[in-house]
């Protein structure tokens, strides 16, 4: 432990192997002390950004029914939806009248939905809201679009760029072993097939963040090898603007199980924060966690507190539900000794 502890003081890059020593017997104010070591290294102001942004799910038809999902609906289910245009607009009105910029749209893998609805859909908001950065889709959506369009998930990623699609959110890493997805969302993409979708977005320009759902059926040493896929990647193409973990919500779910805590939240948000050395940022789940671990959490190497999420219906419909407006956040992020500054998506200060 010591020659781990000395490597990362010194700025070293340690191995997955120590990452999971350190998981394993470091206690937890050490982790802090590390986390934060590292933290600002890579941001020496004492600043923690934030952005006003909200989540806008689009559709909640999917088929591909994952066992941790308790939002989506089957086709052809009565309580399945698509929101028109006029509803999509007016929830983009709503955000702008705010100030805020960042609209995450996600939905489902809809057979009805293909991809010259998206090209419509996106270049229509960016017409008429054009100071909002489209950050939306998962892999999973974007797999399906190619598929149906029976394009590359490059030639579809190029085209729903050039429709306004500005960068894609890091939905449905969950974790990065083909074990675990097995378990938990047999239908889902693989992790090869996951990286690959980053890839090629890295490779046309979009940039991305990372996320991590644990907490589910993995083992720390399969939550270091998905932050090991993470950091491999970052390695090859420099794309990843940030990373997010986050922890599974049981509450309906198909897969069930117990929901992790604020200690297990602060320990993973640490190791991410020490093991991803070469992603700028660490984001706070204060979503699941709420806004006490949240402002703790900035203390375990996290240095941006996330979206204002005026509306999200995804966890809420595991039972989990924290709202936060800009004046909390902000409150929040002085509270801990920080000055609170707004970002835009892409993580430039404004």
């Amino acid at each position: 432990m010591k020659g781990i502890i000395e490597k990362i003081e010194e700025g070293g890059r340690i191995s997955a192997a120590e990452a999971l020593r350190l998981y394993e017997s470091a206690g937890l104010v050490e982790l802090s002390r590390l986390a934060d070591v590292v933290r600002w290294r890579v941001h020496p102001e004492p600043v923690v950004t934030y952005i006003c942004g909200r989540n806008i799910n689009y559709t909640n038809v999917c088929w591909v029914r994952c066992r941790f999902c308790n939002f989506s609906c089957p086709p052809g289910s009565p309580d399945g939806y698509v929101l028109t245009k006029e509803q999509i607009f007016q929830k983009i009105e709503e955000l702008v009248a705010l100030g805020g910029t960042e609209l995450l749209m996600q939905g489902g893998l809809n057979p009805q939905l293909k991809l010259d609805y998206f090209e419509d859909l996106f270049s229509s908001i960016r017409e008429r809201f054009p100071t909002t950065h489209l950050h939306a889709l998962s892999v999973s959506e974007v797999r399906y679009i190619a598929h149906m369009a029976r394009l590359s998930v490059k030639e579809t990623l190029a085209r729903l760029r050039d429709a306004g699609l500005a960068s894609l959110p890091g939905a449905g890493g969950e974790i990065l072993v083909d074990r675990v997805r097995g378990e938990i969302a047999p239908r889902k993409d693989t992790a090869d097939e996951w990286l690959g979708v980053m890839r090629d977005a890295h490779e046309i320009g979009m940039r991305t963040t990372a996320t991590m759902m644990y907490g589910s059926v993995e083992t720390l040493a399969e939550r270091i090898e998905h932050l090991q896929r993470v950091r491999d990647l970052q390695d090859e193409t420099g794309g990843f603007t940030a990373f997010i973990p986050w922890s599974y919500q049981p509450d309906g779910t198909e897969l069930g199980g117990k929901k992790t805590g604020g200690y297990e939240y602060l320990r993973t948000v640490a190791i991410s924060r020490i093991f991803l050395d070469n992603v700028p940022s660490i984001q706070a789940s204060w979503v699941t966690q709420g806004a006490r671990i949240g402002a703790i959490s900035l203390g375990y190497g996290v240095n941006d507190f996330g979206s204002t999420m005026l509306e999200e219906n995804v966890v809420s419909s595991a039972g989990t539900s924290y709202d936060m407006p800009i004046s909390e956040i902000e409150r929040i992020i002085r509270d801990a000794g920080y000055e609170p500054r707004r970002r835009d998506t892409l993580y430039s200060q404004v």
